[in-house]
């Protein structure tokens, strides 16, 4: 009885971990059972029955407990698991697979949209797992160029960025982690096949949204340009890449990475252009700055751009600034001195002192077509002018 006693003893580990608590809490599992009642003044008011084991999955499945929802959980993981992969055709093999995006942009919506770009033995595709979804598609035999354009990212860093031209002359804007192997395979592919491809194809120059935003307006200038984003939410003020535009009636800039124009102000509300060095820390340091005063609802305002060529750039708007006016019948803008001098180009308006300073043609010789300015036609000679010249030669008729 002794020695019986002395086995039963329990016993403290002091070098127990709590991983140990955990590792022998999964593994054997432990078993809660509790009646519990809770009574005010002798009186049970609360009673609580409880029955708990905890253990891993492992150890409940060998005690019978819970097999109904492991069953459940691992049939739908099954199902989900083949919803996760692409559907392929038949006899259909997968040749290249990497990370990459495509460009959607559809009423309202634009933008980047991840998934895995496929490359198959019939077709190229952007599919994204969760959910599973097919983002983009097109087979060999739809494309008809293949061009590499070297861009800036958002975050500085250039990258090389895919544009697929197909049929009927749809542009497609893909990002490939690993593009030159992608368009080595494509190539490569499209050669197998015996088909034809456009490796320097006619790309837009203008991005299709830009091309809509500008309707009928004429680009005086435009080029690679990063600007100053104001704050917006919790964002701060941050330099963005993006490309500048001036046209014949406004300044704007259209952000490579949102897709959409951030900056645009009509040319009659320019007051001032002109170029300051900026200190904008960090490894850029001191670095020369557009800065562009404007009027707004707001009042006088400044808007920042960092880019190449600044002083052709405030050349060409301090023109717009000096000469710029809008017509008083349709209200675009056109240069003072043409409106002044030559009438408005657009409506065909001229200004009453030019109408006042055109000269009159001679009553002896007809009128000349085109002689004059732009909208002003020239007067025949006044019938009965002379009244007494016309008299003096019926008398001596």
């Amino acid at each position: 009885m002794e020695a019986q006693s002395l086995l039963m003893t329990p016993t403290r580990e002091k070098h127990a971990t709590l991983v140990d608590l955990l590792d022998r809490v999964l593994e054997k599992g432990l078993v809660i059972q509790a009646d519990i009642i809770i009574s005010v003044a002798g009186i049970p008011l609360i009673g609580v029955n409880l029955r708990a084991a905890l253990a891993g999955m492992e150890t409940m499945l060998k005690y019978g407990l819970m097999r109904e929802w492991d069953a459940r959980t691992r049939q739908w993981e099954r199902e989900h698991i083949r919803k996760r992969e692409p559907a392929l055709l038949p006899e259909e093999e997968i040749l290249l697979r990497m990370y990459g995006a495509h460009w959607y942009s559809k009423g309202i919506y634009r933008a980047w949209r991840p998934g895995q770009l496929y490359l198959t033995d019939k077709r190229l595709f952007l599919f994204r797992p969760e959910p599973g979804e097919m983002l983009f598609e097109t087979r060999f035999e739809s494309i008809k160029g293949l061009a590499v354009k070297r861009e800036t990212h958002f975050t500085g860093v250039e990258r090389d960025m895919i544009y697929l031209v197909r049929n009927p002359d749809r542009l497609a804007y893909l990002h490939a982690e690993r593009p030159g192997e992608l368009v080595a395979a494509i190539e490569e592919r499209m050669q197998a096949q015996g088909l034809p491809l456009d490796r320097d194809p006619l790309i837009p120059p203008l991005d299709p949204e830009v091309d809509r935003l500008l309707g009928q307006e004429e680009i005086a200038a435009d080029g690679k340009m990063w600007h100053r984003v104001p704050s917006s939410g919790i964002l701060g003020e941050t330099w963005r890449p993006g490309w500048l535009y001036l046209t014949s009636e406004r300044f704007f800039w259209w952000c490579t990475e949102e897709r959409k124009v951030l900056f645009d102000i009509p040319l009659t509300e320019i007051t001032e252009a002109r170029i300051e060095t900026m200190d904008l820390g960090g490894l850029i340091k001191e670095r020369l700055i557009l800065c562009l005063s404007y009027r707004n609802s707001h009042g006088e305002q400044t808007a920042l751009f960092a880019g190449d060529n600044l002083a052709e750039w405030q050349a060409a708007l301090s023109r717009f600034v000096e000469e710029m006016e809008t017509c008083p019948q349709c209200g675009r803008p056109a240069p003072l001195r043409q409106l002044l001098e030559e009438g408005c180009p657009a409506c065909g308006w001229i200004s009453p002192r030019l109408k006042r300073t055109a000269p009159l043609p001679s009553p002896t010789s007809p009128p000349e077509l085109g002689g004059g300015p732009r909208g002003v036609s020239h007067l025949p000679p006044r019938v009965g002018g002379d009244r007494g010249g016309a008299e003096r030669g019926r008398g001596e008729g």
